[in-house]
């Protein structure tokens, strides 16, 4: 069967593409089935689906399929970043925007200075690779543990505070790596490395930044109220993807700006429908940008050697960066908690939720391969997609049992309808169990309800019916 679809694929080009799409949806969705009874997120499924099916196991895709689809990482992460714009409200930062920055910036940090002391001092690893590996270290996944977060239904101030960590933490991996790239290019050469080449970076960024809130602007004033909800899901997407096609023509990452598109966008019109239409559009592009995250894993370049590293192999460097970036991470969040006083709960566990690493280490990795070239260049690549392949294997479970151990979210239905919201009288031990039992079907009756998400697309869809028999209608009578 498999010699079947591959020969297919090989005889037509175009057949290649529209086979290769379905089989990593469906069988992306397929292998949901199976880490659903391990109690495993979707996120993860995805990266085994990728493997699986890529030139190590089954090699049912073809390699230049892979290769002609480097834009879904562009296109994922611009709606991921979007989406995590909807969390910077002036009313929200005001009210904890310092504690939120200095805790980012303290875990970020944290991960990257314990990833460089352990490449360079303990390895021995060139010093231009470390600078960048451990700049990569800062940057966690938002689509892994956004997905979780909806997949769990989780509310509260932990999830606010993690979601408003992950957008601004790959912010701050997005400065450190433009600088460690600069300071790495600098060393290869031999040049002096002045304040220019760390200052030039910044600014570019800060440019994005502001090219970005300047498309929130244009989308705001391009939605008018008279839009219809089907036009302006298409007028808010070809935005975004005119955005992603600006950065990818001026060579940058569209993280920033489209996160600043996103915040400049909902504290202009205070819509989070149309996020709620995006968060119900983006599943299929998602669930392509992770299982090729998996096609593109390549397991030969980790039993090679490292020459133009040290004598270390890139198996020895890439165990090393995946255990000292988790006790990073981990030490940065729990210090930085500490530092800016918030809740035992985000104390013990945000740690544990910032471990994924996906999309925007793999894009920004894949630009430093391009920047550093040869050897170091492709060793960088591979270290980063081995990592990332175990830390979405792991990550999206531990932030899993982050968001329960946080009391985010629950699957007790003891913990459904809390004791206070029963009624206080005498009453028998069989009376008390009847009424509690009511009130946890009364509770479970309204969690049965359609998403916002799904509410908000199924608007659309009835309203463009409507509109479709209006116009069949006018037709008849003519």
């Amino acid at each position: 069967m498999t010699q079947l679809i591959r020969n297919a694929m090989l005889s037509n080009s175009i057949a290649s593409v529209i086979i290769s799409i379905a089989l990593m949806l469906f069988l992306g969705f397929s292998m949901t089935r199976v880490t659903k009874c391990l109690k495993l997120p979707n996120v993860t499924a995805y990266i085994i689906t990728g493997i699986l099916i890529g030139p190590y196991c089954l090699n049912l895709i073809p390699e230049t399929f892979v290769e002609g689809t480097d834009f879904l990482s562009d296109i994922a992460l611009a709606f991921i970043a979007f989406s995590t714009g909807e969390f910077f409200r002036i009313t929200t930062l005001k009210q904890n925007g310092m504690k939120i920055v200095i805790l980012t910036i303290l875990e970020a940090c944290m991960a990257s200075v314990v990833v460089f002391i352990v490449t360079y001092f303990l390895l021995g690893v060139n010093i231009a690779f470390s600078i960048v590996l451990s700049a990569l270290a800062s940057a966690t996944a938002p689509a892994s543990t956004m997905m979780t977060i909806r997949q769990t239904g989780s509310h509260g101030e932990f999830v606010d505070t993690l979601l408003q960590v992950v957008a601004l933490d790959d912010a701050v991996g997005l400065v450190l790596y433009s600088v460690a790239i600069s300071l790495a290019v600098a060393l290869n050469q031999g040049t002096r490395v002045d304040a220019l080449s760390i200052l030039q970076p910044i600014a570019v960024n800060c440019g994005v930044f502001v090219l970005g809130s300047v498309f929130g602007l244009l989308l705001k004033l391009l939605l008018l109220k008279k839009h219809s909800d089907d036009n302006r899901l298409i007028i808010s997407v070809s935005m975004i993807f005119a955005f992603c096609g600006v950065c990818s023509v001026l060579g940058v990452s569209p993280l920033l700006g489209c996160m600043a598109m996103g915040t400049v966008y909902i504290n202009v019109t205070e819509d989070n429908k149309l996020f709620m239409q995006l968060n119900y559009f983006t599943p299929p592009i998602l669930q392509l940008f992770f299982i090729r995250s998996g096609l593109a894993f390549k397991l030969d370049m980790l039993t090679g050697g490292a020459v133009s590293l040290g004598s270390v192999s890139l198996l020895v460097i890439g165990v090393f960066y995946f255990i000292s970036r988790i006790v990073g991470k981990y030490a940065g969040a729990t210090l930085g908690a500490i530092i800016t006083g918030r809740p035992k709960e985000v104390r013990n566990y945000l740690g544990l939720a910032l471990i994924p690493q996906a999309g925007v280490a793999i894009g920004l990795a894949a630009l430093g391969a391009r920047t550093l070239g040869g050897g170091a260049g492709a060793a960088l690549e591979t270290v980063i997609l081995a990592s990332s392949v175990l830390y979405e294997l792991l990550g999206p479970g531990c932030a899993k049992l982050s968001l329960y151990l946080s009391h985010s979210y629950s699957t007790k239905l003891e913990e459904m309808v809390p004791e206070e919201k029963l009624p206080v009288k005498k009453a028998s031990a069989v009376e008390l169990l009847i009424e509690r039992i009511e009130a946890i079907q009364k509770d479970i009756a309204g969690k049965n309800e359609i998403s916002p998400e799904e509410e908000a697309f199924q608007e659309a869809s009835e309203e463009y019916y409507a509109a479709t028999l209006a116009v069949r209608g006018r037709r008849n009578g003519l």
